[in-house]
């Protein structure tokens, strides 16, 4: 019989992984493709299959051990003599990621990192991870880490500016993935007083920002708490018993609702949102595009989303601002001059935000195509990381469900965010009489700290513009 390894795959921009659950035993009979060992980031929790049938010789890490790209998990007994022969080659192959709940974010998430990322999603965290999900390429450069926290009132012994060796040590011990121990640092919480509402009790960054509140007196979240600050000065939250007024249920939150939703509350209460409303006539362009599919030879099938995006490419080189983020002191702006646009997808587990990466220099057909493999790769939890970092604007799409606009939520760092909702024919007047035209709403949510209310109209009009006639983003 031939021993394979197991290797940790590309995890893109994480330069190391937290082992949470491991899923198999020494001995075991596993089946191709079989989940055997989970990892999580700050942005996603992602499944490791085997490549190949055999049994578990052995396990190479622990619940808690930190693996980076390429480290032994297991080995595994290969059954068949085929699988034998080809060993060698294979050793370097196993560990395709499979995601089983991504994070970010984003949503937008996704995402959206969003995630997500993350990635798990990511994300969130990127973010899925959170899906954002994983840590986003779209992401500021890496900036020094923040100095400790000053003394939080009202719990010197476990909220102190500085902690003590024992009191490290007993943070050390505590189940925590990295990104969680590294936000209690800068906070000035020992995790050995905080205990876990996540799988096995592991100790989630909601429950970090619950002991704070607990602490201080209901009064703030981390990020008021880190300033220095006393907390927003809350009335606690209400607890009831539910079941004295009728018949209950306790559904727990999905992986992704626990990772996306401390980011989407950090961009909610952190960014000034705007969000501008306007409509778009697609009258033509839907005529064109039934006309497009109708006739395409290749199979693939053309999107209303799919000319949102590149028509969201012409807009963002038009307004540089939208294509930025704020640096960690939101004292200048960076501008990106790559445009990674992220689109919310629904899942069965929840929204993840797959990433097309260089919108600008693909086709409608080309990015339509992405879209729909990233979708199907999503559906079956099967996106990596990698697939959800990096975008630069984001755009969630309810058109197929319905609803005449909502606010979507910014998936940090990126500083806008577009939603789109259902088509419907309105009568528009054309200067001499009412006509039926295809209209469909647009949401943009922006950071005012960056946009103001006139630049977000403009960009508002140009889309629409271009959408009522792609001829536009030739100009």
């Amino acid at each position: 019989m031939s021993i394979i390894e197991i290797k940790v795959p590309d995890i893109g921009d994480f330069s190391e992984v937290e082992v949470i659950e491991l899923l198999v035993a020494p001995g075991d009979s596993i089946a191709v493709d079989q989940s055997v060992i989970t990892v999580e980031s700050d942005k996603a929790s992602m499944e490791i299959p085997a490549s190949h049938a055999g049994v578990v010789k052995e396990l190479k890490v622990k619940v808690g051990d930190k693996v980076a790209e390429g480290s032994v998990l297991a080995s595994i007994e290969l059954q068949d003599a085929q699988a034998a022969i080809q060993a060698p080659a294979l050793a370097a192959e196993a560990g395709a990621v499979s995601i089983s709940e991504p994070e970010t974010a984003v949503v937008p998430d996704a995402g959206s990192e969003q995630q997500v990322p993350s990635a798990s999603a990511p994300a969130s965290s990127s973010s899925v991870p959170t899906a954002s999900a994983p840590a986003e390429a779209q992401r500021a450069p890496a900036v020094a880490a923040p100095a400790p926290a000053a003394a939080i009132p009202g719990d010197a012994h476990s909220l102190a500016a500085g902690k003590s060796a024992s009191e490290e040590a007993s943070s050390s011990v505590a189940h925590a993935s990295p990104s969680v121990r590294r936000y209690s640092r800068e906070l000035g919480v020992d995790l050995a007083r905080i205990t876990g509402t996540g799988p096995k009790n592991r100790i989630q960054r909601s429950d970090v920002q619950a002991y704070i509140k607990a602490v201080v007196g209901g009064g703030g979240s981390g990020a008021s708490a880190k300033r220095g600050g006393a907390g927003l000065d809350l009335l606690p939250w209400p607890s009831l018993d539910f079941s004295r007024f009728g018949p209950t249920e306790l559904q727990p939150l999905s992986r992704i609702q626990k990772i996306s939703g401390p980011n989407l509350h950090r961009n909610w209460v952190m960014i000034p949102h705007i969000t501008q409303y306007d409509e778009a006539d697609v009258t033509d362009l839907e005529e064109f595009r039934k006309n497009a599919n109708a006739s395409s030879k290749s199979g693939v099938k053309l999107t209303l989303l799919a000319f949102a995006i590149k028509a969201s490419v012409a807009a963002l080189k038009q307004f540089p601002a939208f294509n930025s983020s704020l640096d960690d002191k939101s004292e200048n702006l960076i501008l990106k001059h790559y445009y990674n646009i992220g689109f919310a997808a629904d899942t069965p587990n929840g929204l993840v935000v797959p990433v097309i990466k260089g919108a600008d220099g693909k086709s409608i057909t080309q990015i339509a195509q992405e879209m729909a493999e990233l979708s199907a790769q999503a559906r079956e939890g099967k996106l990596k990381p990698a697939d959800m970092q990096g975008a630069t604007f984001t755009i969630s799409s309810l058109g197929g469900i319905g609803g005449l606009g909502f606010t979507p939520i910014i998936n940090a760092p990126e500083v806008a965010i577009l939603g789109l909702s259902r088509t419907a024919i309105k009568p528009v007047w054309d200067g001499k009489q009412f006509a039926p035209r295809l209209m469909m709403p647009m949401s943009l949510s922006y950071d005012h700290r960056v946009i103001d209310g006139a630049l977000g109209a403009r960009f508002s009009v140009y889309l629409s513009s271009a959408l009522a006639d792609l001829r536009r983003i030739l100009l």
